[in-house]
């Protein structure tokens, strides 16, 4: 290492002399000899920057580079983030005139030169999303007038230094996402122009320091995912100036302090997983700016303050997981804002609280595991916007209302545990988007399975298991198309089975305790179990099968006489419409463009926004049909090829935030990464969103890995691994500007036609509703296959889910195989396999593709490593997941191996 190490100095001198050297030789004229000409052309050497030309007429012109005035014309502003640098940067310190130095989200390895302590006159310095390494130099707080430090996300060891307490002016300091230890320091508190203050995803310990924000301008804090104790120092309201608290996923305990309500600017709150207690403090109600209150995992108590009704911003409002006691307040219903509202796991009791239903803007309700007794209204669904209906494990009794069916705009219904009775309203049936689970299970509920039920054709989970329901299992549930798991245990269900993938594929516990229920998959012959009388039954249905089938052949024959009549009349209308058309007459008109525009400046007259519109009203032009939008190939008059993507679920965002809706477009537009399909703009017509990108020649990386014809196929393992690592990369730098991904899978990774891969769809989180952000969001996300498990109770998109869904595109690319095929077995999918190959005696080899892994050894041994971080993005604990910053640092180790 010391070798190595020796070297790199020498070559740095040796570029620097160079440098020199041809300064001195080339003697140009007096006006071009700027002061830092030996270093940038040094630093050009190092570090090969695009579009730096050291034979153009000056290196103030390059971008990034910013110059003072003076003939000397010295460099201030050095800012090269996301370029993919890599090198030493120990030159900058050269630099004496320098002010603000950006080297962010770039590939910097080793220590942080100790030298950029004696830029005296530097004041923002970010070398965040690197792989910097070892301890925080503690020369650099000789940066007297350093304003800004942003060390974030890299992996840097030890405690932070305490001569960094001499940045006496420091207004940011951003350490999160290393791995620091020790205790924050208390000089930290002394810092008397602080505002934003990160330390989260650390290793900190010990208490947050008594005198933090006491005599500072605190606006930000964000220590979240540490290991800090102890209470929550009132100090950090005492100015009234914090606009942001998160600190999650802590061990403090203690109660909140009444002072909170010092603070009237305080938008974000968040202070889950801890363990804090005593009661909310009525002070809450101060908080006119209050939009986020989370307080879950706690062991808080008492009752919910009702003067969280003067919170008149509140959207999210989350005390899950406590002690809490007593009923929801009714003035909670004045909240017009609130979007979900969350106190699962309590001791809340009292009738359903109907003061909710004044919420207009609600779109989750989850009052589940709790004391909650009474019946539901029948205007349960006045709530226009209600997704999430979560009220199991409670005492609710008598019927389901039937007004239940005009929840039309239902995801998810949760009515398990309680003491339901009465018969299943048909009116279920008309929740037409209904798609995660319905779960009427454990109730009092009678009679017959709704045969309305099988309209839910968007429906996965299915468990009226644990009740009284009886007859046989409608045939008409066959059309419920999207089911995955169904439980109709222990009831009194009769008959056979109908014959139907998802009923088959289910274990047979799903069908257990109905003795009168036969046929797969409980193995039990119908014959067997109804003896004579079943074929004797058996008989007659026959015969009304042979009159069916009689019948419904003289059908078609007349069905087939009217189609045939159909189409000839229908070719007279076209004849009749061409020749209209070519006496001039308007046939169809075009739809009136309400808003569109080009952020690319060279392409505005490449792009007719009418022949984009037209694109997608041609079924030959569709690409790919996702999730949230579907994908078309539109062809310019002027021969420019361009991918249109619409919208699908932004009618009333198009409606009523098109202006809120254009601003994020446009912003996104900016977006700078290598790995992201940022939009080249838009149109707006009528309640239709279109979204414009370039096209991508070579398609998907799902059709890269999934549709080759076998009798074609190469080995491609460094392609794979590079496409894997560009993937990686964009979605931390997503997570990194606080945007999380709804939809990570290989359908969603298209490639250029160099094979970069660029992540699409990244516009859909703020897009689905730009007056609030990602974190909020609850709605159905991602594909089958790549969801996480845990979205299944928790309903949030975040960032270990992210991770998840990458590990999942991982194990596709080492395995060439579908994240869902029915080759796995009964209830697997390619994660399930996976994780358990050791358990059926199989090896890494067994996994992966073998026509990759015994290509070579070298290939073999990265994959091996490849895998071992497909396994920890696939842990079942999303706390055990890598950051996706992580996950790019071992994927380039196993691409060095």
């Amino acid at each position: 290492m010391l070798a190595v190490s020796s070297l790199r100095c020498c070559h740095v001198f040796f570029s620097l002399v160079m440098a020199t050297h041809l300064l001195l030789t080339s003697r140009p004229p007096a006006a071009a000899q700027l002061a830092d000409q030996a270093t940038m052309a040094a630093l050009q050497q190092e570090l090969a920057v695009a579009g730096w030309d050291s034979d153009s007429s000056g290196y103030c012109a390059w971008r990034g580079v910013t110059c003072g005035g003076g003939a000397d014309r010295p460099v201030e502003a050095l800012e090269l983030p996301h370029r993919n640098l890599q090198g030493n940067i120990s030159l900058v310190s050269q630099l004496r005139s320098l002010k603000r130095l950006d080297l962010s989200g770039n590939s910097f390895r080793g220590a942080i030169p100790p030298s950029l302590g004696s830029l005296e006159a530097l004041q923002f310095l970010d070398l965040s999303m690197n792989r910097f390494e070892d301890r925080i130099p503690s020369s650099l707080g000789g940066l007297k007038d350093l304003r800004s430090l942003n060390l974030s996300n890299n992996v840097l060891l030890d405690e932070v230094p305490d001569e960094l307490r001499n940045l006496a002016r420091l207004q940011e300091l951003q350490i999160s996402g290393n791995k620091l230890s020790g205790r924050i320091p208390g000089w930290v508190g002394d810092l008397a122009d602080l505002r934003v203050f990160s330390a989260y995803e650390n290793i900190l310990v010990g208490v947050i320091p008594r005198n933090l924000g006491s005599i500072s301008q605190l606006k930000v804090l964000n220590l979240h995912s540490n290991q800090l104790e102890g209470g929550i120092p009132d100090s950090i309201f005492r100015s009234g100036n914090l606009e942001v608290l998160v600190l999650t996923l802590n061990r403090l305990n203690g109660s909140l302090p009444a002072s909170i309500g010092n603070c009237q600017g305080l938008s974000n709150f968040r202070i889950g997983n801890n363990e804090l207690v005593g009661s909310i403090p009525f002070s809450i109600g101060n908080i006119s700016s209050l939009t986020y209150f989370e307080a879950d995992n706690n062991r808080l108590s008492g009752e919910i303050p009702p003067e969280f009704a003067q919170c008149s911003n509140l959207t999210l409002l989350n005390l899950a997981y406590n002690g809490l006691t007593g009923t929801v307040p009714d003035n909670l219903g004045q909240l017009k804002n609130l979007q979900e509202f969350i106190v699962s796991g309590n001791s809340l009791g009292g009738e359903f609280p109907k003061s909710m239903l004044r919420c207009r803007n609600l779109s989750k309700l989850d009052l589940s595991y709790n004391r909650f007794n009474g019946s539901l209204p029948e205007d349960l669904c006045n709530m226009s916007r209600l997704q999430f209906l979560l009220l199991d494990h409670n005492s609710i009794s008598r019927e389901i209302p039937r007004g239940i069916g005009n929840c039309n705009r239902l995801l998810e219904l949760q009515l398990g545990s309680n003491y339901l009775s009465g018969v299943i309203p048909p009116e279920i049936g008309k929740i037409k988007n209904l798609q995660i689970a319905l779960n009427l299970s454990f109730n009092r509920l009678w009679g017959q399975v709704p045969r309305e039920l099988g309209k839910l054709d968007k429906l996965v989970e299915l468990d009226i298991s644990n009740n009284q329901l009886s007859g046989c299992i409608p045939l008409e549930l066959k059309g419920m198309l999207s089911l995955i798991e169904v439980n109709f245990s222990n009831n009194q269900l009769r008959g056979q089975i109908p014959i139907f993938g998802p009923f088959q594929k289910s274990p047979r516990s799903s069908f257990l305790g109905n003795e009168g229920l036969c046929g797969d998959p409980l193995n039990s012959d119908c014959g067997t179990l109804f003896g004579s009388d079943y074929d004797s039954d058996h008989h007659k249905v026959s015969y009304k099968i042979i009159l069916a089938v009689v019948g419904s052949g003289l059908t078609v024959f007349t069905m087939v006489s009217v189609v045939v009549g159909f189409f000839m009349l229908r070719e007279k209308q076209e004849m009749d419409a061409k020749a209209a058309k070519v006496a001039g007459d308007v046939v169809v008109p075009r739809p009136q463009i309400a808003a569109g525009n080009v952020f690319i400046e060279n392409l505005k007259q490449a792009i007719d926004f009418e022949s984009v519109v037209k694109a997608t009203m041609e079924d030959a032009s569709k690409i790919s049909s996702g999730t949230f939008s579907t994908v078309y190939k539109a062809v310019m008059p002027s021969g420019l090829i361009v991918s249109v993507r619409r919208l699908k679920s932004v009618d009333k965002t198009v409606t009523h935030h098109q202006n809120k809706m254009i601003r994020e477009l446009e912003r996104l537009g900016n977006l700078c990464h290598a790995n992201l399909m940022r939009p080249i703009g838009y149109v707006i017509y009528e309640d239709v969103a279109l979204l414009l990108h370039h096209h991508m020649p070579n398609g998907t990386l799902a059709e890269l890995l999934h549709g080759t014809v076998q009798a074609e196929y190469e080995p491609d393992w460094p392609r794979r691994l590079s496409i894997a690592i560009g993937v990686a990369e964009g979605l931390a730098f997503l997570h990194h500007i606080a945007i999380i991904h709804l939809d990570i899978s290989s359908s969603n990774i298209f490639l250029d036609s160099h094979f970069n891969p660029l992540i699409e769809e990244i516009e859909i989180s703020k897009l689905l509703d730009p007056s609030k952000g990602t974190a909020s969001i609850s709605a159905v996300a991602g594909s089958f296959g790549y969801i996480p498990p845990e979205y299944a109770y928790t309903m949030q998109v975040t960032v270990s889910g992210n991770v998840y869904s990458f590990g999942v595109v991982l194990l596709e690319i080492l395995t060439s195989k579908l994240p869902v095929d029915e080759v796995f077995g009964e209830g697997m999918d390619l994660v399930k396999w996976v994780h358990n190959a050791s358990e059926r005696g199989e090896t890494p080899e067994q996994i992966m593709d073998a026509r990759l892994s015994t290509f070579s050894f070298a290939w073999r041994k990265q994959m091996l490593g490849v895998l071992k971080v497909a396994m920890l993005c696939t842990d079942k604990t999303p706390a055990k997941r890598p950051k996706m910053k992580k996950v790019v640092e071992m994927l380039l180790e196993s691409k060095d191996n």
